[in-house]
């Protein structure tokens, strides 16, 4: 038994040194590299597109790995010369049983540093899709890779003109850390797939949807059939926060989102500046809930048909422009009387639902809660670029008590009553020279 118990032994020694030599010595005597044109030959043909690597190896501890380092796909010539990703360095994880029937099964999936560049045709195709695949089943035969990690990734998205001339970027990414469970390579680059292509957990740095940026997102993802999720988001965005959930669809020609979410603690002064056409033009604290839709046209504009519903407050805050308090007193010729010539473009609160349609913002009810002014009214604004103002209301403004003051009152078309005179007042022209007139109909 000794005898016995010594060989099995020595034989399960000799065995080890065996395998640890062939762990060691495989690479040597397994180029993975020699196979690189094969390799690329294989995406070439599946993806439609072309593709580069710059070097393949392998090794086999403490699993069976393929390094790929400069893994790019083109963008076909239908696109402007691009690369539709990039990736310095690959790292897919093989399970090992599989291999010994000659069929490759990813397990899991390390990218290093992606870079993501999707563009729209204005005919309806994405850069992205291999249109062969419609009517074939030309398609990856690796099944679903169970685990995808996205390590510092970049993610650029826009669209071409009418003229193929490049377009806008709309959405941009940087900084990505995800990780996403059951990712179908097959189905994201086949247009009819209707199949769920990875979901999980996602990160970013620094995102920018239009001209409205945010950092620190943190969100689940979900990518199906044509469409994106982004849900459970929260983000930080000028000083203040936001959340909700935001989707893309690519289902038809055009390609659409949308976006429900709320917002705290925004500094309008740091939001306007991103808007060069608004910026200066309001102060203070911004918060409220946005429902927003819209196409992402093939335009220099692509989010100009942006519609949508809301309720939003800003408090703290001053219209330089509009000078409300001011303006409100001199209508009246009350200039020298309450406490609104103290501060006459600030207020204490403005709050409106809104209704974003046609580039013009509507609201039923606005209520401007000013230093001595307290405000009433409706109306819209143009947001195409003319910044036409058309607003309505009843004002009242804190005055003192007197036969003068209600004679006077009277006399504008106005009441006292509690020690405010109230009246209505209208005001037109735009933004940077609005207009103030007395009564309900414009002049």
């Amino acid at each position: 038994m000794a005898s016995r118990r010594k060989i099995a032994i020595w034989l399960g020694a000799i065995a080890g040194c065996l395998l640890a030599g062939a762990v060691i010595l495989a690479p040597i005597f397994l180029n993975l590299d020699r196979y690189r044109p094969e390799v690329i030959s294989y995406f070439e043909q599946n993806t439609g597109k072309k593709v580069e690597i710059e070097r393949l190896t392998m090794t086999f501890f403490p699993r069976i790995t393929v390094h790929m380092d400069g893994f790019g796909v083109k963008s076909p010539p239908l696109f402007p010369p691009s690369y539709i990703v990039k990736v310095a360095r690959t790292d897919a994880v093989l399970d090992f049983w599989p291999l010994l029937r000659r069929k490759v099964v990813i397990r899991s999936v390390v990218l290093e540093g992606p870079e993501i560049n999707l563009v729209s045709d204005p005919d309806g195709p994405w850069n992205f899709e291999n249109p062969e695949t419609q009517n074939s089943k030309n398609t990856f035969p690796l099944g679903i890779i169970d685990k995808v990690e996205i390590h510092g990734g970049s993610l650029i998205v826009s669209n071409l003109l009418p003229s193929d001339a490049a377009g806008p970027v709309f959405f941009e990414a940087h900084d990505i850390v995800s990780e996403l469970d059951n990712v179908n390579l097959a189905a994201i680059v086949n247009p009819t797939s209707p199949s769920l292509n990875g979901q999980g957990a996602w990160k970013a740095g620094r995102l920018r949807f239009g001209a409205v940026e945010t950092t620190n997102v943190n969100c689940k993802f979900r990518l199906e059939s044509k469409e994106i999720f982004f849900t459970d988001l929260s983000a930080q965005a000028y000083t203040g926060k936001t959340t909700g959930d935001f989707s893309v669809s690519l289902a038809k020609k055009t390609a659409s989102f949308k976006a429900d979410g709320r917002v705290t603690g925004i500094n309008m002064s740091h939001l306007l500046a991103s808007f060069q056409e608004t910026r200066g033009r309001i102060s203070g604290k911004l918060e409220g809930d946005l429902k927003l839709a819209g196409d992402i046209e093939h335009t220099v504009s692509p989010l100009a048909g942006i519609h949508g519903t809301g309720h939003l407050k800003v408090t703290d805050g001053q219209v330089p422009s509009l000078m409300l308090n001011s303006n409100l007193m001199k209508l009246a010729h009350f200039n020298d009387l309450g406490p609104a010539k103290e501060n006459p473009s600030s207020f204490k609160s403005i709050s409106a639902d809104l209704e974003l349609a046609n580039q013009r913002i509507s609201s039923k009810a606005i209520d401007i809660d000013g230093y001595g002014v307290d405000v009433d009214g409706s109306g819209s604004v143009s947001v195409s670029g003319s910044d036409e103002l058309n607003y309505q209301g009843v004002a009242a403004i804190t005055t003192k008590k007197g036969f003068l003051t209600n004679i006077f009152g009277r006399l504008e078309g106005a009441k006292l009553e509690d020690g405010k005179l109230s009246f209505p007042f209208r005001i037109g022209g735009t933004i940077d020279s609005p207009k103030f007139s007395k009564g309900t109909k414009a002049k």
